[in-house]
């Protein structure tokens, strides 16, 4: 039995919608927030339900939407930030606290150990983090989908590959929460994803970048 549990938060500033995740390590009461967004007062109160000690943020990218609720969380925690050493370098982020970390390297707060996982495509430093039954995955892997490669330094290459690398990682009951969704609620499994998720039925690199940069894409952002 897993040692951590985790609260999904539904956050809306129109016409973004994003799930940001508290990890709370039930020993220790120490939390990790993955990707807080918009909505403060609702994610301080969960905290506050919680009694969560808030050691640390753990970002995927560094696209607003993500991150903009980390420099007040870092002034009321004084918590740690933690972001891929690529998309810091790539992008030019910057915040109070933040830390550089590298593919497969491990963050843990009391008995829960996350490993950092580089999965570029969406930007060419995101990262998901994988725990022992859970995968947080940002805006690289939806329930549906996956994130659009068109943006400064996606590339769908580079995101077959990320794609391909989660899918020799995850175990078929490992539940799945993105950063966004069309509908499906998050923490789906991965077995779930290989019966209704196209990105992860294409085995081909060229199938794949085909149709993930095809024109005339709808509903884009039609989050849920």
């Amino acid at each position: 039995m897993v040692n951590y549990e985790v609260c999904a938060l539904r956050t809306v500033s129109l016409p973004y919608i994003n799930y940001c995740y508290i990890v709370l390590d039930k020993s220790s009461r120490s939390a990790l927030l993955i990707d807080p967004s918009w909505e403060l007062d609702a994610i301080l109160g969960k905290l506050n339900d919680l009694n969560a000690d808030v050691k640390g943020i753990m970002l995927t990218h560094s696209h607003y939407d993500h991150v903009n609720l980390t420099l007040v969380l870092t002034e009321i925690f004084e918590c740690d930030v933690f972001m891929s050493n690529v998309e810091i370098e790539d992008y030019g982020f910057h915040c109070r606290n933040l830390i550089s970390v590298s593919d497969q390297e491990v963050i843990s707060i009391g008995r829960t150990k996350v490993t950092c996982l580089w999965t570029p495509g969406h930007t060419s430093g995101s990262m998901c983090f994988l725990l022992e039954d859970c995968v947080f995955t940002g805006d690289t892997l939806f329930i549906e989908g996956c994130g659009g490669c068109h943006y400064p330094g996606g590339s769908a290459e580079a995101m077959f590959e990320s794609i391909q690398k989660i899918k020799a990682l995850a175990a078929p009951d490992l539940r799945v929460y993105p950063g966004h969704s069309y509908g499906a609620e998050p923490g789906q499994t991965i077995r779930r994803l290989y019966d209704q998720n196209i990105y992860f039925q294409l085995d081909s690199r060229k199938h794949f970048v085909d149709f993930r940069m095809r024109p005339n894409q709808k509903s884009v952002f039609n989050f849920r």
